[in-house]
């Protein structure tokens, strides 16, 4: 519970203390009880702070995100006393702050974060080299305030980009095209829209060949993508001609127990 690991962070309140503190808070006031709750000796300078926090988080005395910035001032102490990495913790914040600043709302915000928490920052290495190459892996709503060179979007197509499973209603589907409005305005340079022709089948048989043709999303109707350049792989020029050879089918599964006999 994260009530729980932020009371720990006060000093003289461990685990026990924090237990039966959310005990009592369970279906009740909050910020009353809080407010009337004697802390230990040892957090007692620490405690006006915290419900200063609280009080102002509850009665959302600031608009988001600025409730970000206040909730990161009173942490940030405690992240310099409690942990031994916490420059790199610090590039952890930073980075939230940057997802935080593309919602309109703590709730909205938080409800995103549950569903899809962004990755740790793990090391302190810096940014990368200009003859390096790299590549961020993201989803949508983890990319929200992000902005890169070149951007790919995969699987543009109906049943993806909407998702079927949020084709129900209007409302749903109108929240499916901010997504892909999202993910598109990620690109500062360059732009990908990414649509594969087919999706092979699952529960075929090894080496089976059956799939289904995708189509284009209906976010982007011909309209829209004439002001796209169209690519395709393999390039048109190279599918004319002779059919490429073929090679004949490796069972690598016959191959592997021929090894592990031999081994034997």
């Amino acid at each position: 519970m994260t009530g729980f690991r932020v009371l720990q962070l006060l000093p003289g309140i461990g685990p026990g203390s924090a237990a039966k503190l959310l005990d009592r808070l369970a279906g009740r006031p909050a910020l009353a009880l809080l407010q009337a709750f004697q802390p230990p000796a040892r957090a007692a300078e620490d405690w006006p702070a915290f419900i200063e926090l609280m009080q102002q988080l509850w009665t959302k005395a600031s608009d988001w995100p600025a409730e970000m910035d206040l909730v990161r001032a009173w942490f940030e102490p405690y992240l310099e006393q409690k942990y031994a990495d916490a420059v790199v913790r610090a590039g952890d914040l930073d980075q939230l702050a940057k997802i935080a600043a593309g919602y309109v709302s703590r709730r909205e915000f938080l409800t995103d974060l549950t569903l899809d928490p962004p990755q740790a920052t793990s090391d302190e290495a810096g940014k990368p080299l200009e003859d390096e190459d790299y590549l961020i892996l993201s989803t949508i709503h983890s990319a929200k305030g992000q902005e890169w060179k070149a951007v790919f979007i995969l699987n543009v197509v109906d049943g993806c980009i909407p998702s079927d499973l949020a084709t129900g209603t209007p409302e749903e589907i109108e929240e499916e095209r901010r997504l892909l409005y999202v993910a598109m305005t990620r690109a500062k340079d360059e732009l990908n829209l990414i649509v594969p022709q087919r999706f092979y089948t699952h529960g075929q048989a090894r080496m089976g060949d059956r799939y289904v043709c995708a189509g284009r999303s209906r976010f982007i109707p011909a309209a829209v993508a004439g002001n796209f350049t169209r690519m395709h792989w393999p390039n048109a020029g190279e599918r004319k001609g002779a059919a490429p050879s073929v090679s004949a089918p490796v069972n690598l599964q016959k191959r592997m127990r021929g090894r592990w006999s031999k081994a034997d």
